[in-house]
């Protein structure tokens, strides 16, 4: 089964793409990932990806494509793989089909978690980091994971230790900046997603973020068949 995973920052995308993998015993393959080993190996598509990179640019998409479909290709995906970062844009969701069609690599599932932007954006800037150990969940904004109150101020749920927010976090203009990409519907992520659905061939699925993780991904794995 070869998936391909969308969903605004803030939407549990990750979460819900580790539970997905975990079920399905495939690959969780991340982009980012991909640039750093080939960089590291010293590939031929590592070192022109390492070029851009360090002239601050973008890596073109005749060279991440390629590196993206040669990860796919490795053994470890031959009974599939879940794809998370990639692609960003129509432009690229496009290169990377006629890629894939060129191939001979199927498509099969476009995941595609559904949240409005305001919840989006609320999501991360309510994260709170436990003093004690940063893998208690703690959100502002989420009533199943808010933290307690200890007199008078916010601690952590879960064992009662300190709280604090990541800067990056708090950068409403980092994280508009990121929305508008995926949000956008004309040249965006979104508008990648939408030219997914115009494919017969592919099933994508749109799942609702805004319940727990639990819910989600009973939704989310029911859907997946």
């Amino acid at each position: 089964m070869n998936i391909l995973i969308f969903g605004p920052n803030g939407s549990g995308k990750g979460t819900q793409g580790a539970i997905v993998q975990k079920k399905y015993r495939t690959p969780h393959i991340e982009t980012g990932v991909i640039f750093r080993q080939n960089i590291s190996q010293g590939t031929e598509l590592g070192a022109k990806a390492k070029e851009y990179i360090d002239r601050g640019e973008l890596v073109p998409d005749d060279v991440t494509i390629p590196m993206i479909l040669n990860r796919l290709k490795e053994d470890d995906c031959k009974d599939g793989w879940l794809l998370d970062g990639f692609p960003r844009n129509l432009t690229q969701a496009q290169a990377m089909y006629e890629a894939m069609q060129q191939e001979n690599m199927k498509l099969d599932y476009v995941i595609e978690i559904l949240l409005d932007r305001k919840t989006s954006k609320n999501r991360i800037m309510g994260r709170r980091l436990c003093s004690n150990d940063n893998n208690h969940p703690n959100n502002i904004y989420i009533d199943a994971i808010k933290p307690a109150e200890k007199d008078g101020k916010p601690v952590c749920r879960v064992c009662g230790g300190e709280l604090t927010a990541r800067d990056d976090d708090q950068d409403e203009t980092a994280i508009d900046k990121r929305h508008n990409i995926y949000y956008d519907t004309e040249t965006g992520t979104v508008a990648a997603i939408n030219f997914f659905k115009a494919k017969d061939e592919i099933n994508v699925i749109g799942v609702d973020g805004l319940p727990g993780v639990k819910e989600v991904s009973e939704v989310l794995l029911g859907k997946l068949k």
